[in-house]
């Protein structure tokens, strides 16, 4: 071959090579899969391009994740081989107990509920003997009692667990934890007799100082746990409501008694009791905390931080931190301080040196809502304002988190296009739209929101994501399923259909003018550092969300 020849050769070589490559990122970009070919130097381009001040760059995350229970969802905890074993174990026993489905009674003895009877009738209550001896002291713990699904339908286990799993006092940072194993308890749960010892104490001895509705009450437990009606759910009978506290009541004892059995017969008390104090020191206690250090250690140059799913407790401690100094953290006018689940507007003081100017206009999405229709939209979800940046150019800013079944989603665009068009000072403004939309890859019609049909929404309001006109149905941003460690164990999901049966969707967006901006850069991030590992359950010990962030920068169009 010819020297001429060969380098033609090695150019076609070399061209070939430079398509493959690009057509591969661009797959995996579209595809939502950027973290697999962006390596560390694409950090430092993404943090560079943020404080491009000739871009609007964008970020937004829904913070919530693990409740009260440490064990309630598959996590990924990287050299903890012990947590993965664990949970396999316990879904063994679960679906396999064997010889290990023992009676009732023989891990809640007829001593305490002897005990439990007495304590019960004592403050007033019937006594449930009858239905002791007859109906549940003879069940197998885990075929009769664990997974009987009319026990699920008549709420005796998970009503009391609901009620009484997490008690925030007044005048303590920290909540009061019902001696189980599916809390942030930290007491000694190594013997049945020990969990007995401080849960009996914990119901019927422990007075704690309450807030309702702003009066203060002391109250001990007990007292807080409610009927259950057969009005709400029928499965329960006449005579079962009639004694629904009493019943309740033991049917919640006997469930925190097998899941201490299960604990201490699958694992050692010193193996899994570490484990779950390491658990909640990172996704409970730490929570907050690690949530305002990813943002302010990787996107403290975002312009806009819309968040979903803020507690009172992370905003109070964002005004105080590196966060409030850098931004202006803008919470709803109606924020929710019962639920404590509030979407929260992060403004950067470089971008919005000042609020002058800036209000709140939730209220008018809200009254812009059909009348005849029920969206399902809790207070503080929605927090959409008026405001200005350094170069006075306006725009409505919104957060918003979905309900469960994405219904809302729609709707609530709808009604914020609807309150931009009713003033003239709003209707000339751009709309950026950070938001949790709750949707789905296979949806039910009229039950979930479709992700294609939500696509189709935005643009015909004129609208594009950060994804673009077509959203990807495949672009996950959420990556979560139940363990079988918590009350509902239907919707427990096992080790190796954590993927089929899981919450895994493309659930979150940044909206915008499609005749104002285009994309200059797209990512989602489930580790705090600007990348996004495929097929990976998180929350992590060091990523506190269920949700992904999702960040985008824009440029203005001429």
């Amino acid at each position: 071959m010819s020297k001429k020849n060969r380098s033609f050769s090695l150019n076609v070589k070399i061209m070939l090579f430079l398509f493959v490559t690009a057509s591969y990122a661009l797959f995996m970009y579209r595809s939502g899969g950027a973290s697999s070919y962006l390596g560390s130097s694409t950090t430092s381009i993404l943090k560079a391009s943020m404080a491009d001040t000739s871009t609007l760059s964008i970020a937004t995350w829904n913070v919530a994740a693990i409740n009260n229970n440490p064990f309630e969802y598959w996590i990924t905890i990287d050299g903890h081989a012990e947590y993965e074993k664990l949970m396999k174990d316990i879904e063994f026993f679960l679906e396999n107990p064997g010889d290990k489905d023992i009676l009732v009674k023989e891990v809640f003895t007829e001593e305490m509920f002897s005990k439990l009877d007495s304590r019960m009738t004592e403050v007033g209550w019937e006594s449930v003997r009858s239905y002791w001896k007859d109906q549940f002291q003879d069940r197998k713990i885990i075929s009769g009692f664990m997974k009987d699904p009319l026990l699920g339908s008549k709420r005796l286990a998970s009503m009391p667990d609901r009620i009484t799993n997490t008690i925030n006092v007044v005048g303590s940072s920290e909540p009061v934890c019902r001696p189980t194993v599916i809390n942030m308890y930290a007491g000694d749960l190594s013997t049945l007799s020990k969990w007995w010892d401080a849960w009996e104490k914990f119901m019927f001895d422990t007075p704690l100082k309450i807030d309702y509705k702003g009066v203060e009450k002391t109250s001990p437990v007990y007292k807080l746990l409610k009927p259950i009606s057969q009005a709400k759910y029928p499965a329960i009978t006449d005579d079962e409501e009639k004694v629904s506290l009493p019943l309740q009541t033991m049917c919640g004892a006997i469930f925190d008694a097998i899941l201490v059995h299960m604990m201490n017969t699958v694992s050692k008390p010193g193996e899994w009791q570490p484990l779950k104090k390491t658990m909640v020191e990172a996704l409970n206690k730490k929570k907050v905390p690690n949530t305002l250090k990813i943002l302010e250690s990787t996107y403290s140059s975002s312009d806009i931080i819309t968040l979903q799913e803020v507690s009172s407790a992370l905003i109070d401690l964002a005004r105080n931190s590196k966060t409030g100094k850098n931004y202006h953290v803008v919470a709803p006018a109606d924020l929710d301080a019962t639920r404590d689940q509030n979407s929260v507007i992060l403004l950067n003081k470089k971008k919005f040196p000042t609020l002058d100017g800036m209000r709140e206009i939730s209220s008018n999405v809200s009254a812009s809502f059909p009348k005849d229709v029920k969206v399902p939209v809790a207070s503080g979800d929605i927090l959409a304002i008026a405001a200005e940046d350094k170069d006075s150019k306006k725009y409505v800013i919104a957060s918003f988190h979905g309900d469960t079944n994405g219904l809302a989603t729609i709707p609530v665009l709808d009604a914020i296009k609807k309150a931009m068009a009713s003033e003239p000072d709003l209707s000339s403004r751009d709309l950026i739209f950070g938001l949790d939309a709750n949707t789905y890859e296979k949806s039910e019609p009229g039950k979930t929101q479709d992700v294609m049909e939500w696509g189709k929404s935005y643009v015909s309001h004129d609208l594009t994501s950060c994804w673009g006109d077509i959203p990807d149905a495949k672009n996950y941003t959420t990556y979560n399923a139940r363990t079988y460690l918590q009350p509902q164990l239907n919707k427990a999901c096992k080790s190796d259909q954590k993927k089929e049966k899981g919450d895994i969707n493309p659930k979150d967006f940044i909206l915008f003018p499609k005749a104002s901006y285009e994309v200059e850069r797209t990512w989602k991030d489930n580790t705090g550092e600007m990348k996004y590992i495929e097929d990976m359950a998180f929350p992590t010990l060091t990523f506190p969300s269920d949700h992904g962030i999702l960040a985008t920068i824009l440029k203005p169009k001429a």
